[in-house]
């Protein structure tokens, strides 16, 4: 099965060639085009892609408020569904991008992506992790860190793990995959996974990213450390 996206942007021309960019990838298939955020919801209720490819700057809705409601709990009647949201931003909107992860996107991807990274962060969004553009990853990042959720207090969720979902979480939050957590740790990938399934769980958040995002918010790892060598 295709991975089945939605593309959300004002602007005819971006839509097209973001549609032609993705029409040369058998394993990704685009369902439907909406010209704003509201169009957004209603598509993606009628369609129920897998990812929504989200500009951030429409009328009538917004990239971000539409985020925010398609990622909500209750958006459709199917309380198994959830879309996943990839922001397409670009450089130097890094205010916009912290609202947006905060309203529950996976991640970000550059205006000017190449056609083989765009395809691979849709396909990484669409199977639960994060994907922040490599250009502009470590001053979001460090921007998400001093930056408090108003609307969301995160203090004490880390008191929610274990100490190895703690240790794991770091190491999400350092960047590594879950092939790389179970060669560092000595661990089976299905160990692995059941382990992040629960630190997304426990700290209710709706995937990888949002989770690393309480992982700065609270400190556990710091910007600009390096990644500590294996014990």
């Amino acid at each position: 099965m295709p991975t089945t996206v939605l593309l959300a942007d004002d602007e005819r021309l971006i839509r097209s060639g973001l549609a032609m960019m993705l029409s040369v990838h058998p394993d990704i298939k685009v369902v439907g085009e909406a010209d704003d955020g509201a169009e957004a919801l209603l598509m993606c209720r009628e369609l129920t892609p897998d990812v929504v490819l989200m500009d951030l700057n429409m009328p009538v809705m917004g990239g971000i408020e539409a985020t925010r409601e398609i990622t909500s709990d209750n958006f459709t009647a199917d309380p198994d569904y959830t879309a996943k949201v990839l922001i397409v931003t670009g450089l130097g909107d890094d205010e916009n991008v912290f609202a947006a992860l905060r309203a529950g996107a996976s991640g970000f991807v550059l205006k000017d992506a190449a056609p083989a990274e765009l395809a691979s962060a849709i396909e990484c969004v669409a199977k639960g992790n994060g994907y922040l553009a490599p250009a502009v990853t470590r001053g979001v990042i460090a921007g998400i860190a001093t930056r408090p959720a108003p609307a969301r207090p995160v203090a004490g969720l880390l008191d929610r793990l274990t100490p190895r979902e703690r240790e794991i979480l770091a190491l999400m939050a350092y960047g590594l995959t879950n092939e790389d957590i179970a060669a560092r740790l000595h661990l089976a990938m299905g160990t692995v996974k059941t382990h992040v399934c629960r630190i997304i769980m426990r700290l209710e958040v709706h995937d990888r990213s949002q989770a690393v995002v309480v992982a700065y918010q609270n400190k556990l790892v710091i910007p600009g450390h390096e990644l500590p060598p294996p014990r």
